[in-house]
């Protein structure tokens, strides 16, 4: 069956795998590390809430069946199990069919989580993962060559990340138009990295240049994937390098890491091919069907693309099977940051001593430079940076978040970088206030040390104790 399978691409379906392994063992890490105060029975949103709100048919998740804090552990360290063993190539020791299975485990667990994580888990890059991950379980393994119609899907997703983000930024804020929206997305995106600052302070024609290149790679370099090799290749390569450099500019979680993985399934790797059998018949006919309910289920997710009202980061079913993507139809300006801070003085006055907690992400002490995290998620970090936006993005949890650091909650204390309080001396009162924040210049760098300048806007949560935190809740 010669048509069924593409040989010259089985290095690139290594490649692409493994990287996906790697992807998954970091989600489930992130998981496993944050659940307990994001959406653990007694987190912020809780799970066992949620569910009593959210039927199965709505969002088929293991946890509908029991949920146990206990529980929701043994899945995310499984999936890291798991994951690491098909990091290691374990897929390929089994035959096809337990190859299969393998695949299937992490995202059934994972879709699982997507599925009660609530806010935590509203992400674009957590139904992109479901979606290739999905695709990921009919790509065989060493038994067969990787069959080209599976191929070609991932290329489609690829395809439909990078066209609809080009897309919804031609069709959003004018600043993509005019070539001048990273004047600003430096040092208003979400979560700056190490390197942000300096990304920032490179001359506006060369940030020209970027917005210009960008518009390149994501609406005229995605036709080229389905155009044989080598323009194939070439076009892949151009997106893992704009993907790089996105990477070396922001924390985007693992977006750019996955976007970076599709993009290694397209590139024909220099290999001769192994000698592989031909595909069993049950395989070509499960893999077939597959691909005929994806591309039925394609038609939403293109409808919404050549929309002019197209919506970004949307599932259009519960299993996320095909979904639609985009990011930054619309770049902030200016930037403001929720400081919060707390005291333990009786009755706080203008004489207190309020104390900044400090995250692990988000911009803080002007004086601390970001460091990287992606592709691991801090997800309340994240969820900050939409706070200060308005307080309506934090209506869902921001009240339950400022409870639990009255409480001094050691699962949510393990969330921040530091809490200036000891365990045992939790605060009186938490307040969280409005500040500006805008990079500093070469000049103020030298003279002060600091890379961020803040100004303080107005008051975000007054002074708030634990009483009226629980009366409110």
């Amino acid at each position: 069956m010669e048509w069924f399978t593409a040989p010259d691409y089985w290095l690139s379906r290594l490649v692409f795998q493994r990287a996906l392994a790697a992807i998954y063992l970091v989600a489930f890490l992130t998981a496993a590390l944050q659940f307990r105060a994001l959406i653990g029975e007694r987190g912020m949103l809780p799970v066992p809430r949620h569910l009593r709100l959210v039927p199965f048919r709505r969002a088929p998740s293991l946890f509908h069946w029991h949920y146990s804090d206990r529980f929701f552990a043994l899945v995310a360290w499984s999936g890291c199990a798991v994951s690491a063993a098909l990091l290691a190539g374990v897929d390929s020791l089994l035959p096809l069919w337990g190859g299969m299975l393998l695949w299937l485990v992490p995202w059934v667990l994972y879709l699982s989580i997507v599925n009660v994580g609530q806010t935590w888990y509203s992400f674009g890059w957590e139904s992109l993962l479901l979606e290739v991950g999905f695709l990921a379980v009919f790509l065989g393994n060493d038994e067969v060559a990787p069959p080209v119609v599976v191929m070609y899907l991932l290329w489609w997703i690829l395809f439909r990340v990078e066209f609809g983000a080009g897309l919804i930024k031609m069709r959003g804020d004018e600043c993509w138009r005019k070539l001048t929206c990273l004047d600003h997305h430096h040092e208003t995106q979400p979560m700056p990295g190490p390197l942000s600052w300096f990304f920032h302070h490179l001359p506006k024609p060369l940030h020209r240049v970027e917005v210009a290149a960008n518009h390149v790679t994501q609406l005229l370099v995605p036709w080229l994937l389905f155009v044989p090799h080598p323009v194939s290749t070439a076009a892949a390569s151009v997106m893992i390098v704009t993907q790089l450099w996105l990477v070396l500019s922001g924390n985007f979680a693992w977006l750019n890491w996955l976007t970076i993985a599709l993009a290694l399934s397209a590139v024909r790797f220099p290999a001769d091919p192994p000698d592989t059998p031909d595909a069993p018949l049950w395989f070509v006919v499960v893999v077939l069907a597959v691909a005929a309910l994806l591309v039925t289920l394609s038609y939403h997710p293109v409808v919404n693309m050549i929309s002019k009202r197209q919506v970004m980061n949307r599932s259009f079913d519960p299993l996320h099977l095909v979904n639609t993507y985009g990011a930054f139809g619309s770049v902030s300006r200016i930037r403001y940051e929720v400081v919060v801070e707390g005291t333990t003085d009786e009755l706080p006055g203008e004489d207190s001593e309020w104390r900044e907690y400090e995250f692990k992400g988000k911009p803080g002490d002007p004086r601390r430079w970001p460091r990287q995290f992606a592709p691991y998620h801090l997800r309340l970090d994240w969820l900050m940076w939409f706070a200060a936006l308005s307080p309506a993005y934090a209506g869902a949890w921001f009240g339950a978040f400022v409870e639990r650091l009255l409480e001094n909650d050691p699962d949510t204390l393990k969330l921040l970088r530091r809490s200036p309080f000891p365990a045992d001396t939790p605060p009186r009162y938490v307040r969280a206030r409005l500040f500006r924040y805008r990079y500093t210049t070469w000049r103020e760098l030298r003279e002060t040390g600091a890379c961020w300048q803040r100004t303080y806007v107005r008051e975000y949560l007054p002074p708030t104790r634990l009483a009226e935190t629980a009366r409110s809740g």
